[in-house]
Order: C-alpha cells, then sequence, then structure tokens
C-alpha cells in the first residue's frame, strides 16, 4: 500500500489550523455519509477514507509522526534511528486503484495500520450527527392565485404539508420550510425544504413588483371629446374620466389598485393605465365624408 496523503483527502493544506480540519472533515463526510448515499459503494469508500485522514490529522500526537515522516512512512524506524532526518526512498502517493484497495473491505486502510497500529481508533465517524438533506421543489401559480393569503396542502417525498402561500409572492422567490427536508442521521436535525414559486404571466396584466400595467383601449370620438370609460381592475371596476384630446399613449395612475405588498397586510401598489387609441377603419362614404369635411375645417378655419 502506497502512501495516502490526508490533507489531499480533506482538500486542505498542511498548514491547517485544528478548526479547519474540523469543518472540511464535517463537510467531506457529510457529502459521503453512507446513509446519504445508499448503496454507493464509491461514496462508502470515500467516506472510509476522510474518516481515516480525520483520525490522524484530529490528533495532535498521529499528526505530528505523519507530518514527521510524510511519503518515508514506511522506513520510520530507520529514520527514528539515524536521528539525522535522512531521507528514505520516496513513496508515490496513491493512485485510484490504490485507493479501491486500501478501502475496499471497510475500517482503516493498511497505510494506517502500517503507521500507527490497529488500536486507537475512533468511531467517531459513522455516529457523528449530520442534518438532513435539503430538499427542493417548484411551485406554479398564476398571478391571480397570489391576489390574497391563502394555504394549499403539497405533496412531498410522500409527505403532505400545509402551507401558507401569503398574498404578492414574486416569481422566482424561495421560502424555507424549516425541518421539513430529508431526516437527519444519528440523531441530527431534519434538513429544510425550499419552494420555489414560479407565477405565471397574466393576459390582462402586467406585473412589476406590486404595481401592475394594463392597456386600456378607447375610440377615437372619447379621445377627441372626452367620456366615460369603465376599466376592469384586479380588486373590481372603476369608471374613469377621460378628458377631451386624450393622446395616444397617454397614462394614467390608479393609486392603491395594484399588487398587494408581499407580508404587508392590507398595502398595495398602483397601476398603471395606458391609453391606446382605436382608429376607425373600414370607413363608409358617409363617414369619410365627414372627416374630409372636419379635415378643412381644421386646416382652413
Amino acid at each position: 500500500m502506497e502512501f495516502i496523503d490526508y490533507y489531499k483527502l480533506l482538500g486542505i493544506n498542511k498548514t491547517a489550523t485544528s478548526e479547519e480540519i474540523k469543518k472540511a472533515y464535517r463537510k467531506m463526510a457529510r457529502k459521503y455519509h453512507p446513509d446519504l448515499n445508499p448503496d454507493d459503494k464509491e461514496a462508502e469508500k470515500k467516506f472510509q477514507a476522510v474518516n481515516e485522514a480525520n483520525e490522524v490529522l484530529s490528533d495532535p500526537e498521529k499528526r505530528k509522526k505523519y507530518d514527521q515522516y510524510g511519503e518515508n512512512w514506511k522506513h520510520q524506524e530507520a529514520y527514528q534511528n539515524t536521528g539525522n532526518g535522512g531521507r528514505g526512498r520516496s513513496q508515490n502517493q496513491y493512485n485510484n486503484a490504490d485507493f479501491e484497495q486500501a478501502f475496499r473491505d471497510g475500517g482503516f486502510s493498511d497505510f494506517f495500520d502500517s503507521m500507527f497500529g490497529g488500536g486507537g481508533r475512533s468511531s467517531s465517524g459513522s455516529s457523528i450527527k449530520f442534518k438532513g438533506q435539503d430538499l427542493h421543489a417548484a411551485l406554479e401559480l398564476q398571478l391571480r392565485d397570489v391576489l390574497e393569503s391563502h394555504k394549499r396542502t403539497l405533496e412531498i417525498n410522500g409527505k403532505k404539508i400545509r402551507l401558507t402561500i401569503k398574498a404578492g409572492v414574486e416569481d422566482g422567490q424561495t421560502i424555507k420550510i424549516k425541518n421539513h427536508g430529508g431526516e437527519g442521521v444519528n440523531g441530527g436535525p431534519n434538513g429544510d425544504l425550499y419552494i420555489t414559486f414560479k407565477i405565471h404571466s397574466d393576459p390582462e396584466f402586467k406585473r412589476e413588483g406590486s404595481d401592475l400595467h394594463k392597456e386600456v383601449k378607447i375610440d377615437l370620438y372619447t379621445a377627441i371629446l372626452g367620456g366615460e370609460i369603465i376599466v376592469s381592475t384586479l380588486s373590481g371596476k372603476v369608471k374613469l374620466k377621460v378628458p377631451a384630446g386624450t393622446e395616444n399613449g397617454t397614462k394614467v395612475k390608479l393609486k392603491g389598485k395594484g399588487f398587494p405588498v408581499y407580508s404587508k397586510e392590507g398595502v398595495f401598489g398602483d397601476l398603471y393605465l395606458q391609453y391606446i387609441v382605436n382608429i376607425p377603419k373600414n370607413l363608409t362614404a358617409e363617414e369619410k365624408k365627414l372627416f374630409e369635411q372636419l379635415a378643412k375645417l381644421r386646416n382652413h378655419g
């Protein structure tokens, strides 16, 4: 069995502090823990490897011995006897085949046994508590579905979850439901559930935050002469006065007629209307004659 680089296994430098070693180990151990990777033999071997690396590097005495002999571990007795710091024949670091061989039967590698003997092993790797996996889900809704707060029951991973959807939730917004993810390992806490909302666009209203935008068509005669129109909003219909001489593209703001502001009960954005003037087509001969007369009056009157 060739030399095993425990620092490389944990993804840390040789100057790593004990806290950095602990943090790296917990991250790697969680990633490859058998309970989080069922029936994954490769993950199981890697878990054994990082557990062994932690066994050595987290123990000051073992780490000191490991750092002292390094790749010359096979010659440690001669190294100790000479006391001159001479270097023996360097051993190559393990390759993939060595890795497979080292951890094929579980437990610790031959390299570990050769350097530290078979005793003094800790079982912390298999009993350490890990938070369960976080779960992610997407929920698709129509714009009008989030006009008011409401409750909805979702089924995720075979479990039913009663969820309160607040009015005004944004497209792409993610909420966290604590402890509703995967089960913890060795008594660790459950993971969390993250739900991302997909709010579909509305054919009538365009949403920008808590404000809404809508195009309203008016006929040419109302635009020229003025008049009253009825406009539908998400909170009902309103009657509006259109001033005489209203130009195409004119914008009007209806304060508080927009979308509810998320997590602010009773607070709403604004509704912006843009008037689109319809130009009459397929005029009758009489209508065309009247427009021609009007044009003459405008040009010569």
